[in-house]
């Protein structure tokens, strides 16, 4: 089995034991009413993208959500979290450390012992989520369910949705597919990009991802029967029917939308697999983006 394999197959407890430790992240974490962005890198981005929408669909604020490397720096917040799983990427580095001092800060990291604890103002550390594997599974998902569970939106449930999405077969046929698309509304756009991203990074599969109310606004286009259409939540009406008339196999969102990514990190190894690719060693990628100087 590989580290991937591993990691991602462990996602239930580790969601679970980000959910009990959630209250006692309180103060670190977003209070309600504050004015809030949250940013990363790659995976750390997209699961940045699905906290906000999740915190202001709650109610709790307004929040933004950028990738480190392109936030405003004209905005003012109250405070800015960061999602690192290393600790070490060199734009969150330097954008706390320009922060630090006028803005509070909190950074979401799995290692204790990297340079983002002295660069930040608050740090939680979910250590038992760390990874080997250089594609992220089970940090980015134990980290949104820590932001979930803070806003109190995360369930028994999910953690259930979570181990039937690792004991069911994948959809037949899927892993033969040649292109993939994810689509998602609201929260699950986040999920929908970072689902994208792990076939791209395992199997160098060709993936897009798209907000579903946008997909019938030209991309329905490259959709035929070598394509697969995978929606996170519930789907616009008539979407589905619209999507299976151009040959494409539909794949409908039956579980808890991070259950379902939890599928979809299963497709990528299943096509890395058919493909003789070792997703644990991704073409040009490290575990980090570490800049020289």
């Amino acid at each position: 089995m590989t580290y991937v394999e591993d990691e991602l197959n462990s996602q239930p407890e580790c969601w679970t034991r980000a959910a009990e430790e959630a209250a006692r992240h309180t103060a670190a974490l977003p209070a309600t009413g504050e004015r809030v962005a949250i940013v990363g890198c790659g995976t750390s981005y997209f699961m940045a993208q699905s906290a906000a929408a999740l915190r202001e669909d709650a109610g709790r604020g307004e929040t933004d959500a950028f990738t480190a490397s392109e936030f405003p720096r004209g905005r003012s917040y109250d405070r800015v979290v960061a999602l690192t799983r290393s600790g070490t990427t060199t734009e969150v580095l330097e954008l706390l450390a320009e922060l630090r001092g006028r803005t509070r800060t909190v950074a979401v990291t799995a290692d204790p012992d990297t340079p983002v604890m002295a660069t930040t103002g608050d740090v939680v550390v979910l250590d038992f989520a760390d990874e080997r594997s250089v594609v992220q599974t089970r940090f980015a998902t134990t980290a949104l369910t820590l932001f979930r569970a803070h806003l109190g939106l995360h369930t028994d449930a999910v953690v259930a949705d979570a181990r039937a999405a690792l004991a069911a077969e994948l959809p037949e046929g899927l892993v033969e597919r040649s292109q993939f698309t994810f689509l998602g509304r609201g929260w699950t756009v986040g999920l929908a990009n970072e689902a994208g991203l792990k076939m791209r990074e395992a199997s160098l599969s060709w993936t897009e991802a798209y907000p579903a109310m946008e997909y019938r606004h030209g991309p329905i286009s490259i959709s035929t029967v070598g394509t697969a259409t995978w929606m996170f939540g519930e789907a616009p009406e008539g979407l589905a029917g619209q999507v299976r008339a151009t040959g494409a196999l539909w794949v409908p969102g039956e579980l808890d939308p991070l259950a379902e990514l939890v599928r979809a990190q299963r497709l990528a190894v299943a096509v890395a697999a058919a493909r003789g690719l070792d997703p644990d060693r991704p073409r040009h990628l490290a575990r980090s983006v570490i800049l020289a100087p």
